[in-house]
């Protein structure tokens, strides 16, 4: 296996350098096809050799490559300094890193002050088994609204002991804080996406020419953003019918069965730094030493999002209105506010274990630097995503997919057409955020000028929605997308693991959706009865093809009569 790996890379290396013998007539700004090939080669190498730090570097590697003549000398170097270093230089960017350390180092206190054990042993008299822990989780997911990445990094840590306590694998585990993130986010009508769609959307209309109330066309597009709402429907099936099918149903069947959370050989994300943390035995342990710090980081992060939009804003709005609220949270910087509550958080942490005596000002800061330590694989993989979708945007990967869709199609075929490039490029690219701002300005006008010629004047919200749903199903399924790496880390799964046991779940959504914008694009259904057949092909998808995970029937199978 292993030589089969080394001949594989050996192979994409001597195919780049071989490049450069016919690729010299190739313009710096127009790569064509070969433009896929740093996504292209990152994703398929992380999943052939499953080392996904060798694979998303030869990625950007392979991207500085082709933008430097395709000299591998310049191309090396460029990596480094344009992307590796440029990507930490990026102020959103470094604030995010600090952030991630900053929970994991609040995690670590939390932990060595018992609070993890105190909440297990509390939320424990609840939750009695697997399918009460996965439902807990769901809810704590729904619950945080207001951003993704604070929402993953929320419920991973503090539903993660019971989750293991009651034998949830990985794979499930943070296919749940996945599929309560970035879906419920881009749903909420407040949160720190609605500014930036809004924004995206002002600006296309404006460009059009177009007066709306811009906030009430975001609003009109939640009931065609069906990938999310379908992923949240699907989710909480699987929970209340407690079915599974494909490589997610393998993974909770060797969780149950045999207590492995993490199958023989994975890679989990996070390290053993908070797993093998000393806890003194003398001492209460308290649910309080918890909750409090991550009460703190959720009010923190909420108000801080409020203050800061409000801080930012260029136009004086009472805050206090929900108009004024909701123009607050979309300026907010996010990165910023979130640096503010993980540290905060982790001062309260540090300072409730020392005035209770529980450790030492010393003994608090070693628990914190060993927590942070826990999320450095997840800093390092991030940083190189980040870095790969730099090259990717630099080489035009997007656009050549924008460029491929015919101009003649059917206009009642575009919201599936925009469903699906959306839904690539968010794959090649690794963000949601960036396919928003490519689709949505190529994809409005052409929805607008079907409705000038007599088209149904819903066509631009179905498409708007269309994007939406396209780049957050791309978006689930991309190894190498931030809030996917996160979702990993957060639960201690092993990154392909969680990717490849999603993404059936993923396409499975996905093709209910490319259903329901068939209903809409020909039928110009109603959106809430498209949602109900589509909730019903949901249940029957599932009930069909899902198999029985409780203890019960999973025992019958490995040991038949």
């Amino acid at each position: 296996m292993y030589r089969f790996k080394t001949i594989i890379l050996v192979l994409f290396l001597i195919l780049v350098l071989a490049f450069p013998a016919f690729a010299e007539e190739e313009k710096a700004t127009n790569f064509g096809w070969l433009s896929v090939l740093p996504p292209l080669l990152a994703i398929v190498l992380a999943f052939v050799t499953k080392q996904v730090l060798v694979s998303l570097f030869l990625g950007i590697f392979i991207g500085a490559t082709m933008l430097n003549g395709w000299n591998p000398f310049y191309g090396f170097l460029r990596t480094m300094d344009n992307y590796l270093i440029g990507s930490l230089a990026d102020s959103w960017n470094a604030a995010i890193i600090i952030f991630l350390l900053a929970i994991g180092g609040m995690v670590g206190v939390v932990n060595k002050m018992g609070g993890t054990i105190a909440v297990a042993e509390a939320l424990g008299r609840k939750i009695k088994n697997p399918r009460s822990a996965q439902l807990y989780t769901y809810l704590l997911g729904v619950f945080v609204f207001f951003d993704d990445y604070a929402n993953t990094l929320i419920v991973g840590p503090t539903m993660r002991p019971l989750t293991d306590k009651n034998r949830i694998s990985k794979e499930k585990f943070s296919y749940i804080i996945d599929s309560t993130a970035a879906p419920v986010v881009g749903l909420a009508l407040i949160s720190t996406w609605v500014g930036y769609e809004i924004g995206v959307i002002r600006n296309i209309y404006q460009s059009l020419g177009i007066d709306a109330n811009y906030y009430g066309v975001f609003l009109r597009t939640i009931p065609y953003s069906y990938y999310c709402i379908y992923s949240l429907i699907f989710l909480l099936v699987l929970l209340v019918i407690e079915k599974d099918y494909g490589p997610m149903y393998e993974a909770e069947k060797r969780a149950r069965v045999t207590g492995k959370l993490i199958a023989d050989g994975a890679k989990p994300m996070t390290s053993d730094e908070i797993t093998e943390m000393e806890i003194r035995k003398d001492i209460k342990y308290k649910a309080s030493n918890a909750i409090v710090p991550i009460l703190t980081l959720i009010m923190i992060a909420f108000f801080g999002l409020w203050y800061n939009g409000y801080t930012l804003l260029e136009e004086t709005v009472n805050p206090f209105t929900m108009e004024g609220i909701r123009t607050c949270f979309g300026e907010a910087d996010s990165s910023i506010v979130l640096l503010w509550a993980s540290l905060i958080s982790s001062i309260v942490a540090i300072g409730m274990g020392v005035f209770q005596k529980i450790f030492s000002v010393d003994e608090a800061f070693d628990a914190w630097v060993d927590g942070a330590k826990s999320m450095l694989f997840a800093c390092m993989i991030l940083v190189l995503a980040w870095s790969l979708g730099s090259v990717t945007g630099d080489v035009g990967t997007a656009e050549f997919l924008i460029g491929i869709v015919p101009g003649n199609f059917p206009f009642a075929i575009l919201p599936l057409i925009i469903f699906v490039i959306s839904a690539i490029i968010s794959f090649a690219t690794g963000t949601a955020w960036g396919t928003m701002a490519i689709v949505i300005p190529l994809a409005i006008p052409m929805a607008y000028a079907f409705v000038q010629s007599g088209g149904d004047p819903h066509m631009m919200t179905v498409t708007l929605g269309t994007v939406l749903s396209g780049a957050i199903f791309g978006d689930h399924c991309s190894p190498i997308s931030d809030t996917t790496i996160m979702s990993s880390m957060a639960s201690g799964a092993d990154h392909l693991d969680h990717v490849k046991t999603q993404m059936p779940y993923a396409i499975t959504v996905a093709i209910i959706a490319g259903i329901s914008y068939i209903f809409a694009g020909f039928f110009s259904a109603h959106p809430v009865i498209i949602l109900l057949i589509g909730t019903a092909i949901i249940i029957g998808v599932v009930s069909y093809f899902g198999k029985s995970v409780k203890e019960e029937d999973l025992k019958k199978e490995v040991t038949p009569n």
